[in-house]
């Protein structure tokens, strides 16, 4: 079954992502992909993670489907006009892949190149709706497509932890409207917020795959406190990273703990694994996926 079956089907649904490298060369990333073949329904390529330049992530996608993977292609907002981002949903749909993760993008000024100017010339629910529109064969400016137009299976994220969280439904609603089929949702670690959110949300009947970041230490959960919004690790996390002894048992113990938690509360699970691809299938083992 292709993701999109998947989703039709109701199954419970599993990614993780990959990053691409800083330079040419993925066999880093291919090699960890195989790790987690057929344990997860497909792999998100991640575009340009926290503004920092990289390998491109439609190139990864293809390099990913060659080798028998079904590829979940992010494509932001953040580098690219209109223009380029229809050329870029046609070029994806030219190489056969269909799974593409909408999003906004971070801030260039948060990445290694902090004077990069910023585009943001369509916002993610515009950017869903061009996506649609070109599925109908035409362009954002009515311009008919030659030949069979694309068909996509299309996602979009949402923030569960935000405060106030009224905008992130009335945003969540709209790129339903748009053509969301399917959420991943920034990193969960307040198991209360979430539980807050799915019942707010549980009516709008499209599918919402939990966050979940792995940990790799206590100055990174305080690191994502202070500047990620939507995001608040508990102190109790914190001080468990701070006095472990093996940092990889613990996140691994953490993550496996959160799944648990949001897996009966959600359609689906996404791993964040932030460079720790590697450990990816214990934490599905210890976690029972």
């Amino acid at each position: 079954m292709t993701f999109k079956e998947k989703i039709q089907a109701g199954k419970f649904l599993l990614t993780s992502e990959v990053g691409p490298e800083k330079g040419m060369h993925a066999d880093r990333l291919l090699q960890d992909a195989e790790l987690i073949r057929n344990k997860v329904d497909a792999i998100n390529v991640t575009d340009l993670q926290s503004s920092v330049m990289r390998l491109g992530s439609l190139t990864v996608s293809f390099l990913l489907k060659q080798k028998g993977f079904e590829p979940i292609y992010q494509l932001t907002c953040r580098d690219r006009n209109r223009l380029a981002l229809q050329s870029d949903l046609l070029s994806a749909a030219a190489l056969g892949i269909r799974n593409i993760l909408i999003a906004t993008g971070d801030h260039p000024s948060l990445g290694d190149h902090p004077q990069a100017k910023p585009v943001f010339d369509l916002d993610s629910v515009q950017l869903l709706q061009a996506a649609r529109k070109l599925e109908s064969g035409f362009d954002m400016q009515g311009h008919k497509l030659e030949g069979q137009p694309p068909a996509f299976c299309i996602g979009a994220v949402v923030n569960p932890g935000a405060e106030p969280l009224d905008p992130q439904i009335m945003k969540m609603e709209k790129k339903i409207a748009a053509g969301a089929e399917f959420f991943q949702t920034q990193a969960v670690f307040d198991i209360k917020a979430f539980e807050n959110f799915i019942s707010r949300v549980k009516g709008f009947n499209v599918p919402v795959m939990a966050g979940v970041i792995l940990l790799k230490s206590a100055g990174m959960a305080r690191y994502m406190n202070k500047h990620v919004a939507g995001i608040s690790v508990p102190e109790e996390l914190i001080a468990q990273m701070d006095s472990s002894t093996d940092k990889t048992a613990t996140s691994i113990e953490i993550a496996s703990r959160l799944i648990k938690q949001l897996k009966p509360m959600c359609q689906g699970i996404h791993i964040m694994s932030i460079g720790w691809e590697k450990i990816v299938p214990q934490v599905l083992a210890a976690s029972g996926l």
